[in-house]
């Protein structure tokens, strides 16, 4: 009697958790609320699942609970139980994945008019390579890395040329606008993670991957590295910010391109070279 009722206590505990929790996901701050409401079904779907389950046994643990002279009795198989455990559990497991998979089928499609951002990770740190006035995205291939390029770029790639380097600091994005976000990794498995954005996704290296999301609030918002990369993972972290169209701009006025930025290493690296004093 005690453990069924210790059972039972569990059950409504967990479910007063669930429902009085202050641990909840944080505001969502793109237009991916059908991810929100898949978690939301996956949450309700699980937990009528368990409530069922441990309440069975909890009510097994009592109704067939010890009594002097009762003897256990030997049930055959029954293909007709099975079935229907079968049945029920093929339809909740169809409830489960079917919204997950509509979700993931429009998070890797982005609109024709998203904006492309490319996100590199690097152990530790985040660096972010956007398209010049052309709008476009030159090659790049962890072959082509080098002190001056460390994106890995193609510098043969006229499309190269104009793109904005920035090499660690914030992101900026301009608000209600969609972007599709390219990634990358230079060296280990990374994990692009926003959590306000219900964002993430994994960054192999020699492998591009990439969604898209269009961001509904003006702030700033931490970037994390959602898979353990190394000794530094708990310090790979950046932020992006959601700002106006017009703050946006200026932001883009201030970055170099690529060409720019290759230029400004090489003659470090030559004045280095030549020593304090010499010409």
């Amino acid at each position: 009697m005690i453990i069924a009722g210790l059972i039972i206590l569990l059950v409504i505990a967990s479910v007063l958790f669930h429902l009085y929790s202050p641990w909840w996901t944080t505001p969502i701050a793109t237009n991916w609320t059908n991810i929100d409401s898949t978690l939301s079904l996956t949450f309700w779907l699980t937990g009528v699942a368990f409530v069922l389950v441990i309440s069975f046994l909890g009510w097994c643990v009592w109704r067939y609970r010890h009594h002097a002279g009762r003897v256990a009795h030997y049930e055959p198989e029954s293909g007709r139980l099975e079935m229907w455990l079968g049945a029920i559990t093929a339809v909740g497991v169809v409830f489960l994945l079917a919204p997950g998979l509509i979700a993931w089928g429009k998070f890797i499609n982005p609109p024709a008019d998203a904006a492309t951002v490319e996100i590199v990770g690097q152990q530790w740190a985040w660096y972010y390579r956007l398209p010049g006035p052309d709008g476009k995205l030159g090659r790049a291939d962890a072959r082509f890395v080098t002190a001056d390029n460390p994106l890995g770029v193609n510098p043969y790639d006229p499309n190269s040329k104009g793109n904005l380097i920035v090499n660690g600091g914030d992101l900026h994005l301009p608000v209600n606008k969609p972007v599709k976000i390219l990634l990358r990794s230079i060296d280990v498995i990374h994990n692009f993670y926003i959590p306000e954005f219900r964002a993430k996704m994994d960054m192999l290296p020699g492998s591009e991957s990439y969604f898209w999301f269009t961001p509904t609030k003006t702030g700033t918002f931490e970037i994390l590295c959602a898979a353990y990369c190394g000794v530094g993972h708990s310090y790979m972290r950046g932020n992006v910010v959601i700002e106006s169209d017009d703050d946006y701009q200026k932001w883009i006025a201030q970055q170099q391109s690529f060409t720019q930025a290759r230029n400004g290493a090489g003659d470090r690296v030559r004045a280095a070279a030549r020593g304090p004093g010499e010409d």
